[in-house]
């Protein structure tokens, strides 16, 4: 829903249908003579890109969860790109400074929604206050929360009452102001011209590597924040066996290391913003535990990589929100962040 001026001049109406009939040329110089249409007529309210032709390589089960880029151009042409791995989707979100919580959503000029005037207020007056070239990651993600906290007036009652809604827009707000600091600290530098090719490479990388860094770090700095606000106990990169440090360990590393716990009791939770290839590395992490927990912002899975993640023993947990990107089959199996907080704090 959110794509239709890549397509049309207005929006579809209740009522009608309505189509343009394209040319898409994909990655490994594959064209499709396609159709985008809206469908309004009856009970239907949704676009479809349809009419791939035989063969095309990318309707499989296998991509399900990969990203989708799509560039109109000119004269109804477009370009695609399906990014499957999850390290060219980090680089590609790296690249243009996206938040994952803001994909399967437009980039105009500017690359994101202008923020509303007292959020906006807030992140400028914390530049100004800034003495540091850019603040680390975990001041970076507090500082955002209390912006977007200050501005929209919530509160902790509110946080517990919708965490994964809260969350996401904290994910949205951090990525807005590391942008206003990252345009703040490189804006003058940009517009000179580079004097080597190697000074050009340079700059580019270091903004490449702090993007992935605060990226890296962010999803784990609010799931603190929300797991606190719920009076969690836990450790955050407490050690197992072999010296492994799982994100989050409940209630934490000296009852998992005590012979005599529970271990119906602890619950073992890695956090990474995309999984279709890193949730292996989630299994090992903690001996004891045998079911293992994944939050992701990953935005749908085959079934056939459910099947394997759970007959592993790693459950996902999602915002709620992206629960209807996965398989039918496997919802009721996928956990929303509220829904295994309540699991912790039973437990607790």
């Amino acid at each position: 829903m959110n794509a239709w001026p890549l397509f049309f001049k207005r929006p579809g109406e209740k009522g009608e249908n309505k189509d343009e009939f394209i040319t898409i040329t994909w990655q490994n110089d594959l064209v499709t003579e396609s159709r985008a249409i809206y469908y309004g007529v009856g009970t239907r309210n949704e676009y479809r890109l349809t009419r791939f032709g035989k063969g095309f390589p990318y309707l499989t089960d296998d991509n399900v969860g990969d990203l989708l880029v799509l560039c109109r151009l000119p004269r109804k042409n477009y370009q695609a790109y399906v990014l499957s791995a999850d390290d060219d989707i980090d680089e590609f979100f790296a690249a243009l400074n996206i938040s994952p919580a803001n994909a399967n959503g437009l980039i105009g000029p500017q690359g994101a929604i202008r923020p509303e005037d007292a959020l906006y207020d807030c992140f400028n007056a914390f530049l100004s206050s800034l003495r540091v070239e850019f603040p680390d990651t975990e001041l970076l993600s507090r500082q955002a929360r209390e912006c977007y906290r200050a501005a929209y007036t919530i509160t902790d009652k509110m946080v517990t009452a919708d965490p994964d809604k809260e969350i996401l827009k904290w994910l949205d707000a951090e990525y807005q102001l590391f942008k206003l600091i990252e345009n703040d600290r490189y804006s003058q530098q940009i517009k000179k011209p580079f004097s080597t090719v190697e000074e050009l490479i340079e700059t580019a990388n270091t903004l490449l590597q702090r993007r992935k860094s605060r990226a890296g770090f962010s999803l784990e700095h609010h799931l603190k924040a929300v797991f606190r606000i719920f009076g969690l106990i836990f450790d955050a990169q407490g050690v197992t066996e072999g010296r492994k440090k799982p994100d989050f360990i409940f209630p934490g590393t000296a009852a998992y290391h005590d012979g005599s716990f529970d271990e119906n009791k602890l619950f073992v939770l890695a956090a990474k913003t995309t999984c279709k290839d890193r949730w292996r590395q989630v299994m090992n992490e903690a001996d004891r535990v045998t079911t293992k927990y994944l939050f992701t912002l990953q935005q749908g899975i085959s079934s056939s990589q459910l099947e394997e993640m759970y007959q592993a023993r790693v459950c996902l947990v999602v915002p709620k929100a992206y629960l209807t990107s996965f398989p039918p089959a496997f919802r009721k199996r996928i956990l929303s962040l509220e829904q295994f907080i309540q699991s912790v704090r039973e437990s607790q």
